[in-house]
């Protein structure tokens, strides 16, 4: 299949597939005599891993790393299941820390009557002052 046969199965930008190629996530496709990019069914299960391993979180070089660890597949799955494990624990940190600027910003909001001076604004306050 061409590249934007491959791009439209997998639901993808044909840039994000030249993109993926060039940091080598995915293999350099084969030309055609012609000098188009020719890809296969395993380029495009490949393509459609990075997609849903981007969906779930991981960056680019987790996905490399997972990529990798899927290739060697004689190998014991642990070292995949720890680095979905730290993602995990990524995203639980993440989700906290959004957790407390959530409540942080609710209060601004809550204090705010959304008229008046610029002077009286609690938000605006809040943001000017040094907490040092």
């Amino acid at each position: 299949m061409n590249i934007g046969q491959l791009a439209r199965q997998a639901g993808v930008p044909i840039d994000t597939v030249r993109y993926y190629e060039r940091q080598q996530l995915l293999p350099t496709a084969r030309r055609s005599a012609g000098g188009y990019r020719v890809f296969g069914d395993t380029d495009l299960t490949r393509l459609q891993f990075i997609r849903r391993a981007k969906a779930l979180g991981f960056t680019l070089e987790e996905i490399a790393a997972l990529l990798s660890l899927s290739d060697q597949r004689s190998h014991d799955m642990a070292r995949v299941r720890d680095t979905a494990v730290d993602k995990l624990s990524d995203i639980e940190r993440r989700i906290t820390e959004l957790q407390r600027m959530h409540g942080a910003l609710k209060e601004l909001v809550d204090a705010c009557p959304g008229h008046g001076a610029l002077v009286h604004c609690p938000i605006l306050t809040a943001l000017t002052c040094s907490s040092q």
